[in-house]
């Protein structure tokens, strides 16, 4: 699986996606990052992205231009910026799709990182300063996604969030892909029952009795009860 990011700082990316399964995911050949600095596409030698709100208001928003040339040259197409245009010109492959990191967008869960993970291609706007054009929502990406109702200095945060869900569901990412399937959120709405380990009594702190009986009937049941 592949993942573009439309970022203003890749080297935001590195260290999360240099250590632990993303890594390993990429040093297997299952999954490729591709980080794509959007100042490449500035409408001017200043690497201007961004310009100041009609109508008024507080802070910056990230221009049209640059995010349309960018998407150009992700899917190799040649068209003018003078034409209407929409994602639909795109003709993207049947399995990619384009998302902006938006806290407007569709809250992020398992069932859509689930989705993702099915795809060949994932491309991923990150958001930046006041916001985006609004063309941008409209025309150029198939969805906007929220990782929570909570504000963060960019979206590239939210992009490492959708990246590191998606890759761990990725077929061969995992050791023992089972692990995917009995976990919080495998079910809607579900949270994981608690797990304990070796010792059976720290500091008077002990394990439930029930987990160390060897009864796989009375264990399933105890686990199913503390399923949230």
């Amino acid at each position: 699986m592949t993942f573009d990011i439309i970022t203003l700082f890749p080297e935001m990316f590195k260290g999360p996606f240099d250590e632990s399964i993303i890594k390993r995911a990429q040093d297997k050949g299952l999954v490729k990052i591709n980080l794509h600095n959007l100042r490449k596409w500035a409408i001017d030698k200043r690497g201007t992205v961004d310009d100041r709100p009609y109508g008024g208001g507080v802070g910056m928003i990230l221009r049209t231009e640059p995010i349309f040339n960018a998407l150009q040259k992700i899917f190799d197409l040649k068209f003018s910026i003078s034409s209407e245009f929409s994602i639909s010109q795109f003709s993207k492959p049947k399995k990619a799709k384009v998302i902006l990191t938006d806290p407007r967008g569709k809250k992020f869960n398992q069932k859509m990182a689930r989705e993702f993970s099915k795809l060949d291609q994932l491309i991923i706007i990150s958001g930046h300063y006041e916001g985006i054009d609004e063309r941008v929502r409209e025309y150029l990406v198939d969805e906007a996604v929220s990782v929570g109702d909570y504000v963060l200095t960019g979206g590239e945060i939210p992009a490492m969030v959708i990246i590191d869900a998606v890759t761990r569901l990725v077929p061969g990412v995992l050791e023992k892909e089972e692990a995917t399937r009995i976990e919080s959120f495998s079910e809607e709405n579900s949270l994981e029952y608690p797990q304990y380990t070796r010792p059976e009594n720290f500091q008077g702190w002990k394990v439930p009795e029930v987990l160390l009986s060897g009864n796989h009937a009375e264990i399933a049941k105890w686990r199913e009860s503390k399923n949230h």
